[in-house]
């Protein structure tokens, strides 16, 4: 019998899917990449045609050195990384490396790792899609012809660690084009008149101005609004109109890498990254007792929307012995995603719809639970009936003033039952119900209610909103979104605070600059067309090389009469009043890996440091100190007394003036999942238990305490870590 070896690129992936193989077969796992481009030189002959030169991974020679003598032991090796562009270079690496001919049946692939897709998988090898790994290379090339080229010219003209690239630096300018919208924008003065009505018998409702003389009003302001309240003094209100209307709600499509990251940003407040590594360890496999480890999702880097047939069934079976025949549709669900899409993967979706949530719930993490619950329910909602929503439309004369009152509740939940998609609004919705009136009743009205209002700027981005706006635009691939979010708040040109970034004055900078010198680099359309390029080299379209040639060389011509015209940049320090007691020079502050900091400006002659404390105004509940911002570990804000260590009370939750209406003592700010401000007392021994009035109870009062706790405790680490790492920061 012959043996076989397969090789994936982790171990638990390889754990996963050795029990799935029988014993004439060995899986080993490469560690993801084995060879790359070498960190400390080029590694690119433009001179011959652009021929990259690849070199063993330092640290990976054991590896390697291991899967050369297994190859040697069998009579057969397959390829397993994983089924995208980045897998399929991968195990063309491993080719060279392990003296396999690319052009035989040496590699497979799967989009789930359950038994019938790795025993199928097993029985149809390929070759090596040459195509798809040109289409990797391009793309690995393009960034280092523009890292190795560009970064250093910031780090001459700017400041030393800065780097550029194709896609970050495109990123970076949507964060920056929209502080300066935000900046430039001027509010706009508006108001809303809200009337509440009633008519004996009946349940009291609310209707909004919304006519007058039968075209839409617009009331800009407060004069105009006490002109409209003196045209409705002791007017009558009837009902002049009602519609009524059944409207079908469809649920939304499985995943993708973008809409997933998307989601578990609003619900679960997930970074991209976190969402990224928590999906691949779902893919990758996981221990389940006594069943052993097995993949719980589909591939995790796709952006279709496709789902078998096989998956289509199960789903079906499920709902209708869950549920009931009414939550299954007519005909099944197959949603087409919208542009351009390679559909070679499904969407991200449970291997086995019958796993569900609650049944896994043992064997895995907190946050791998939350994320799985989050793929099986969007996948199970995709594929059940549409809700149906009853709505009532009523307009209410008011001489020539039209009032409407809108309602709205839900005769059938279908998908509802099971999960409904968020929005980056934060709004949620709510069933509001209309009292039976009919056309021509005269109603009582109770209360007018005028409220000014002004425009807002467009918001920030968040990593739900820019990963949106990433693969609307066509910039990068799914696989990518994360890493770009990460690399730019590294680089310090961005910061996340209240989960929206703002870009920082050296983000500024550096995109003012490349907008000057480098107007390709930093166009939104030209880095879209590049992607639009690797994927025709990836379907055979278009010659690598001659892609290459095109961008290099103006590029280059472009580079050096940079390095003429620009002279150097100076980003300066904000000067603090804070005094250096050591030397007696003020402060200034300065950006570091866990967030700003106080540093003097006499380094490295004094090389003193300290946390940057930003005051908030409000006095400690404790003693006679200040409360002030802080910055955890990760880079998280949260709230002690500016006479740490001697007090240590700590919140995460912004402090406030207020008082507790029971005890006195300070009210936080707390944010809920509906994005309605709370106030919360936060004295363990409240009487009102940390009501403070709100509508929060012991259960929100138990998480501050408890949030306080782990405050406490970063406080801690943080200042003892804020030394060792500001001055690496500084070198």
């Amino acid at each position: 019998m012959s043996k076989t070896l397969v090789i994936v690129e982790s171990p638990a992936k390889a754990k996963s899917i050795g029990k799935y193989l029988g014993k004439n077969f060995t899986v080993k796992a490469s560690m993801g990449h084995v060879r790359d481009l070498p960190k400390s030189q080029f590694g690119v002959d433009v001179e011959n045609n652009f021929s990259p030169k690849y070199i063993a991974i330092r640290g990976k020679g054991d590896i390697i050195k291991d899967l050369r003598s297994a190859v040697k032991k069998v009579d057969r090796v397959l390829l397993a990384s994983d089924p995208d562009r980045e897998g399929e270079a991968i195990a063309w690496h491993l080719t060279k490396l392990l003296d396999i001919d690319e052009h035989t049946p040496c590699r497979i692939e799967f989009n789930e790792i359950t038994k019938n897709a790795i025993q199928q998988a097993v029985k149809q090898p390929r070759p090596i899609d040459v195509d798809r790994v040109n289409a990797q290379q391009t793309r690995r090339i393009l960034d280092r012809l523009v890292g190795y080229n560009l970064s250093p010219l910031l780090w001459r003209k700017v400041k030393k660690g800065l780097s550029a690239g194709r896609v970050q630096s495109v990123a970076v300018r949507l964060i920056c084009d929209r502080e300066e919208e935000i900046q430039a924008f001027i509010p706009e003065e508006y108001w809303s008149l809200t009337a509440k009505f009633s008519k004996s018998g009946k349940s009291s409702f609310e209707a909004k101005l919304h006519k007058y003389k039968n075209k839409k009003l617009e009331i800009s302001s407060k004069e105009a609004m006490d002109q409209i309240l003196a045209d409705l003094k002791d007017i009558s209100y009837r009902v002049q109109t009602i519609t009524r209307k059944e409207k079908l709600r469809n649920p939304a499509a499985p995943f993708t890498t973008s809409s997933l990251q998307q989601e578990a940003s609003r619900k679960l407040n997930f970074t991209s990254r976190k969402t990224m590594v928590v999906a691949q360890q779902l893919y990758e496999g996981i221990e389940l007792g006594k069943q052993g480890p097995m993949g719980l999702v589909t591939y995790i880097r796709t952006d279709s929307t496709r789902v078998s047939e096989t998956a289509m069934d199960e789903a079906k079976s499920f709902i209708l012995d869950r549920f009931g025949p009414a939550y299954v549709p007519k005909q099944p669900r197959q949603t087409v995603a919208k542009g351009k899409v390679q559909d070679a993967h499904e969407a991200i979706r449970p291997t086995s719809v019958n796993l569900d949530p609650e049944s896994v719930k043992q064997y895995v993490t907190n946050d791998q639970f939350k994320l799985y619950k989050l793929i099986w329910s969007r996948f199970v909602a995709s594929q059940m009936a549409s809700a149906i929503i009853d709505t009532t439309s009523m307009d209410i004369a008011a001489g020539e003033y039209t009032f409407r009152a809108s309602g709205s509740i839900v005769k059938f939940p279908g998908f509802m039952q099971v999960y409904i998609e968020g929005n980056d609004e934060g709004t949620k919705d709510e069933e509001k119900l209309l009292p039976e009136l009919a056309e021509g009743d005269k109603v009582d009205l109770k209360l007018l209610t005028p409220k000014q209002h002004f425009t807002q700027p467009p918001p920030r981005y968040t990593d739900a909103t820019l990963v949106k706006v990433l693969e609307e635009k066509g910039i990068g691939r799914p696989s990518t979104y994360a890493p770009i979010v990460e690399t730019i708040q590294k680089r310090g040109y961005v910061v996340r605070e209240s989960k929206q970034f703002y870009p920082t004055e050296l983000g500024m900078i550096v995109i003012e600059l490349l907008k000057n010198h480098f107007p390709d680099i930093i166009n939104i359309e030209f880095t879209a067309d590049m992607e639009e390029k690797l994927d025709q080299i990836a379907e055979g379209d278009q010659e690598w090389a001659g892609i290459l040639k095109n961008f290099y060389h103006p590029f280059k011509d472009t580079l050096e009469k940079a390095e003429d015209i620009i002279g150097k940049v100076k980003v300066a320090d904000e000067v603090s009043e804070e005094i250096c007691e050591q030397c007696g020079k003020n402060m200034v502050i300065k950006l570091g890996r866990f967030g700003k900091f106080l540093a003097c400006p006499g380094f490295p002659d004094c090389r003193n440091t300290k946390p940057l404390l930003e005051p908030t105004g409000v006095g400690c509940p404790k003693c006679e100190g200040e409360m002030v911002l802080r910055r955890s570990k990760k880079g998280r804000k949260f709230y002690g007394c500016s006479k740490y260590p001697e007090c240590q009370f700590v919140t995460w939750d912004t402090p406030t003036q207020e008082k507790c209406p029971h005890c006195g003592f300070m009210m936080v700010e707390k944010n809920s999942r509906s994005k309605e401000k709370q106030l919360l007392c936060v004295n363990e021994e409240c009487p009102a238990k940390g009501d403070g009035g709100s509508t929060n109870k012991t259960k929100e009062v138990k998480k501050t305490k408890s949030k306080t706790k782990a405050a406490t405790k970063s406080t801690a680490r943080t200042t003892a870590k804020t030394t060792k790492a500001t001055t690496r920061t500084k070198k």
